[in-house]
């Protein structure tokens, strides 16, 4: 048996470290796309009798769409580090780690009433709903159909969403703790060509072997096919 080299010991650590960092990373990024898809505030508007009270309902998506764009090249960092390595992989380290510090800060910053309040107001004009609009047919002279008042009245803005910001936040910290990792330990790790090269080269080395080994057995006029056991007198045409 080939004794194990120093250097390939480590490997087994390297490989841990390596899929932590990118699992913590991963978790990160999908934990502040969640926390955006949820409602984090609501825009309350109470029109004039005989119009009822409005609710809508805001995500956080609405109020911090930079954190969402953050994520995402949270994710593909982590992909780049897969196919990187040497100082290039450090380089995508700190870039993973300034990421996810950008990541905290857009979702720990305070929600406004007034960011709220606007937010509602521009998905009522991308919603193309006209303000008030109602649907005739009803005798006790009630409205039907979709009313919007977001922007045409006052309105004031219930935050609700406390503990998605705070998962969004845990989630960039995620991210800046891979990028941390990706930067001080990222070297070590294995590279992709390690992993998917490697086991070929060993294949296309002991097929040369197997090859000088068959030839050198023809030169000296023996039979490659001839097992040990057949030459001791163990095979099958011994007497």
């Amino acid at each position: 048996m080939w004794p194990v080299p120093r250097e390939a010991r480590p490997a087994g650590a390297g490989r841990r470290e390596f899929t932590v960092a990118q699992l913590l990373g991963a978790a990160g990024g999908g934990l502040i796309l969640l926390a955006l898809r949820q409602v984090w505030a609501h825009a309350v508007y109470s029109p004039p009798h005989p119009f009822p009270a409005q609710d809508i309902a805001i995500t956080g998506q609405k109020l911090v769409p930079l954190a969402s764009g953050l994520a995402i090249a949270a994710l593909a960092c982590l992909a780049a580090v897969i196919a990187t390595r040497g100082r290039l992989r450090q380089a995508t380290g700190v870039l993973l780690a300034l990421i996810g510090i950008a990541a905290v800060i857009a979702a720990a910053a305070a929600v406004t009433s007034g960011a709220v309040l606007a937010a509602a107001a521009s998905a009522n004009r991308s919603a193309g709903i006209f303000s008030g609009s109602t649907t005739s047919g009803s005798s006790s002279g009630a409205f039907s159909g979709t009313l919007n008042f977001a922007g045409t009245v006052p309105g004031h803005a219930v935050i609700t969403g406390l503990p998605w910001r705070a998962a969004a936040v845990a989630g960039g910290l995620a991210i800046v703790m891979a990028g941390l990792a990706t930067t001080w330990r990222g070297p070590r790790w294995p590279v992709m060509s390690a992993r998917y090269e490697q086991p070929s080269e060993r294949t296309a080395r002991q097929a040369e072997q197997d090859s000088a080994t068959m030839w050198e057995s023809l030169s000296r006029d023996v039979d490659p096919t001839v097992t040990e056991s057949d030459e001791v007198g163990f095979g099958p045409d011994s007497r």
